[in-house]
């Protein structure tokens, strides 16, 4: 059963919140993150993109740029840019896209439930990533931005958080660069903090939603940190790591496309008859987006040479009783990207490139028209069911499966680890 704990919260006053938050470290490139933080001091992109505190062109993992991070943590805590509450609290924290809201409860999540699989994973890390985050960590010796969890739907959670999000916001934002609204309450009622932590002792499971990097960081630093402890005994701060956690249902993913530079020496007609041996394919007429888009499960949109079709996967070319080989984005590894074009590594093969379903897709045409790319595809959006049943099998995703939407900002609360 999943364990949390609630947590003294270091956070910007109410008239900083818009200076201080930022998008998270890892969606942007570091000539983004200097040109957003301008000349504002008070961005959190000093602390989580501080290579920019730096001459361009400074490595993101030269050593003194995780130190010029903790600098830059310890200064905005001494300038009252962020300020540690005095109590232990649960946080709600809501966003807002496309007129669509959901709402996280922001949670200290446990170290030893990572280790043993309560919290459980559906990608693979990189060590190198994690070691990234990892320094990241120490130098800190905090959790600057939080991990995207999902949880089991809850209605005396959900009755919780609705009777907190009918009172005024302690932050109420819209964000500058993706116009999604962002809003967050502290939960400071005793009662109710006792039952979040007695509703979640009843959930036998968490799943990583995103950020699989900084929670492997976040509990393989809590772990040596209880290591190297004589006096360890179990209740100290770096045995938890932050967390917001969504209801399930209440998760949106968007598709994750693929874009790819030829045909593998293949014609137009020998790349269509090649898929007609595993797909039925029909020709679209037009490109209006909503009517050429994929439209089911196992149905996907291809575009090449100014024309959109969709195919079809025939029964028999996936097994519904495969977690992983029912995916979509399994099929169109298996059939079209290996079988056909040769691509047998998603992670290091430089003829692919994937676009996230934010950019829509006019940027697949965009990048086929330009002659950038010889064809695209596009797949129906993984389903969190879906996410939930691989990680509970205890397989892993194939990579580039999901895009979840809308993204956390960081800086609205940070969770320090002593």
């Amino acid at each position: 059963m999943a364990t949390v704990k609630p947590f003294k919260g270091i956070r910007p006053p109410k008239d900083l919140v818009e200076f201080v938050e930022s998008r998270p470290y890892d969606v942007l490139e570091s000539d983004e993150a200097r040109a957003e933080a301008g000349d504002n001091e008070m961005s959190l992109y000093h602390i989580i993109k501080p290579e920019i505190n730096f001459p361009e062109g400074t490595s993101e993992y030269d050593p003194r740029v995780y130190t010029s991070a903790a600098e830059h943590f310890r200064m905005f805590q001494d300038k009252g840019w962020l300020v540690q509450d005095e109590e232990e609290h649960y946080y709600i924290y809501a966003q807002t896209m496309n007129g669509k809201t959901q709402y996280g409860l922001v949670v200290g999540a446990y170290v030893d439930d990572y280790l043993n699989g309560t919290i459980k994973k559906h990608e693979l890390t990189r060590a190198d990533k994690e070691e990234d985050r990892m320094k990241h960590v120490r130098v800190n010796n905090a959790n600057i931005e939080p991990v995207f969890f999902a949880y089991p739907d809850d209605e005396v959670l959900n009755a919780l958080i609705a009777r907190h999000t009918a009172t005024v916001p302690e932050y109420d934002f819209t964000a500058p660069v993706d116009g999604f609204g962002h809003k967050f309450w502290v939960i400071s009622d005793q009662t109710d903090i006792e039952t979040i932590t007695a509703r979640f002792a009843t959930m036998p499971s968490l799943y990583i939603a995103d950020g699989h990097h900084r929670s492997a960081a976040a509990a393989l630093v809590g772990a040596e940190k209880a290591r190297n402890n004589p006096g360890h005994r179990g209740d100290e701060e770096y045995n938890y790591f932050m967390a917001v956690c969504f209801p399930a249902s209440q998760l949106t993913i968007l598709d994750y496309n693929r874009v790819v530079k030829d045909l593998n020496g293949l014609s137009k007609a020998q790349f269509i008859e090649a898929l007609a041996k595993d797909f039925d394919i029909t020709e679209l007429e037009g490109k209006d987006i909503h009517y050429v888009r994929p439209q089911h499960l196992h149905q996907f949109s291809l575009y090449m040479d100014g024309t959109w079709y969709h195919l079809d996967a025939r029964p028999g070319t996936f097994d519904d009783s495969d977690p992983i080989g029912v995916l979509d984005v399994d099929i169109s590894s298996r059939l079209i990207l290996d079988k056909i074009l040769g691509i047998k590594d998603l992670r290091k093969d430089k003829r692919i490139d994937f676009v996230g379903g934010l950019r829509g897709l006019g940027e697949l045409m965009r990048r086929v028209d330009s002659g950038e790319m010889s064809m695209a595809l596009a797949l129906y959006p993984v389903t969190m069911s879906q996410i939930m049943d691989i990680a509970d099998s205890g397989k892993i995703m194939p990579p580039k499966a999901t895009w979840f939407e809308p993204k956390l900002r960081s800086g609205l609360v940070i969770h320090k680890l002593d």
